[in-house]
């Protein structure tokens, strides 16, 4: 090899140094911004995940919705829901008749918690239609923070004056029949989990893939 080319192979290799660094001090950055407790439980939100949903389980989209849920902490109180996944008690003792294999309910439970979660998730999801699978997790997202109930009279009321009820973003995102507060709670919880939580913790090397690219 020449020298020149030599010079130029070693340039490539550096440069090369250079972009998996910064790759690796951005995946770090994402990183420090989740709660360092969220890897306690890791390993067993990727076993119910797969559980429910197979190899290619949604394992980051599911983390970022606990931690909007609770920011991780299984002993959070709300002044309708309970734990980790923040289920209200109406909800966590209905839930086994959909999904036996969740066990007793015990929302103080982490891992009744994650089992519960991926199983309603799956559950809403497969209830759930849209133009495509960003819109289909918002509609899922959306009934698990506010009811299926709700959801579809929003759809309701979107068809009524001729938008695409289909789609969440765009569509029907922006039609209300509940009250501001919670419209905007709904809102909020749809686009947080998707659209900046979930690339956190994919970046931050937990499994799945981005289903809202904007």
């Amino acid at each position: 090899m020449s020298h020149g080319r030599l010079l130029k192979f070693l340039l490539m290799l550096a440069i090369a140094a250079i972009v998996a660094a910064i790759g690796l001090f951005s995946a770090a950055l994402h990183a420090a911004d989740l709660p360092v407790y969220s890897v306690r439980y890791r390993a067993a939100l990727e076993r119910s995940a797969a559980a429910q949903f197979g190899l290619n389980a949604p394992v980051a989209r599911l983390a970022a919705q606990i931690h909007e849920e609770s920011g991780w902490r299984p002993n959070v109180a709300s002044a309708y829901a309970q734990g980790l996944a923040q289920f209200t008690p109406e909800t966590a003792k209905w839930l086994p008749q959909i999904c036996p294999e969740v066990g007793e309910p015990d929302p103080w439970d982490a891992a009744w918690s994650i089992r519960a979660i991926a199983c309603y998730d799956h559950y809403l999801y497969a209830k759930a239609s849209a133009v495509d699978d960003c819109n289909r997790w918002a509609f899922t997202l959306s009934d698990y923070n506010g009811g299926i109930g709700m959801r579809q009279r929003e759809q309701r009321a979107a068809r009524a004056v001729g938008a695409d009820a289909t789609r969440w973003f765009g569509g029907m995102e922006g039609y209300r029949v509940r009250s501001v507060a919670a419209w905007r709670e709904n809102r909020g919880y749809v686009r947080d989990i998707l659209l900046d939580l979930e690339p956190q913790y994919l970046a931050a090397g937990w499994p799945g893939s981005a289903v809202c690219v904007m």
